[in-house]
């Protein structure tokens, strides 16, 4: 089979193909490569969160205010209510989740997407906790249990976040994270 994007056994189809660009020179002046972070803790640690959680950071965007990263919450635990003022994507990877406001129960593999604007609250109630990954853009809005703005979250939040852990712990500063 051959085509469009069509996928072939062959490995002589590994090659770099020099595909005509109009306008290369603009490109070369001004296009971010794309990144890595591998899954050694040196490319990215994982970041304490709390008593039960820990982030692992995976880009920062501070031009659109997106970030994305893996939320690991370690056993039985909860991330208090919160409300999204951006888009928010999510992958379970490990465990389970759910939505104390929603009925459904989010397991590997399990695709969530929220709008923004509805607060709601993140539980897992699996023996080894869940891990997320999630590509967030905005703010997020944290409360308390009688409704009171305890924090803000955004993408300088998430930044600090990471530099803080890893000049308090002698870990280099990956700039693959900064895309």
């Amino acid at each position: 089979m051959s085509g469009i994007g069509a996928v072939t056994k062959s490995n002589s189809n590994y090659k770099i193909i020099d595909v005509p660009e109009n306008h290369k020179k603009v490109l070369d002046r001004h296009l971010v490569p794309g990144g890595f972070v591998g899954h050694e803790e040196v490319d990215s640690p994982w970041v304490p969160f709390g008593d039960n959680a820990a982030i692992r950071h995976l880009a920062f965007d501070v031009r659109q205010n997106w970030y994305g990263n893996i939320l690991w919450i370690k056993e039985p635990g909860v991330i208090g209510t919160h409300k999204h003022r951006g888009q928010v994507i999510m992958m379970c990877l490990e465990g389970s989740v759910r939505y104390l406001e929603y009925d459904w129960l989010a397991k590997p593999g399990d695709f969530i997407s929220e709008a923004p604007g509805q607060a709601h609250t993140l539980v897992t109630e699996h023996p080894q906790g869940v891990k997320l990954f999630g590509w967030m853009q905005g703010s997020n809005e944290f409360y308390d249990e009688n409704g009171e703005h305890i924090e803000t979250l955004d993408v300088w939040w998430f930044i600090n976040h990471y530099e803080t852990y890893c000049r308090e712990n002698g870990l280099p500063i990956n700039e693959q994270l900064y895309r």
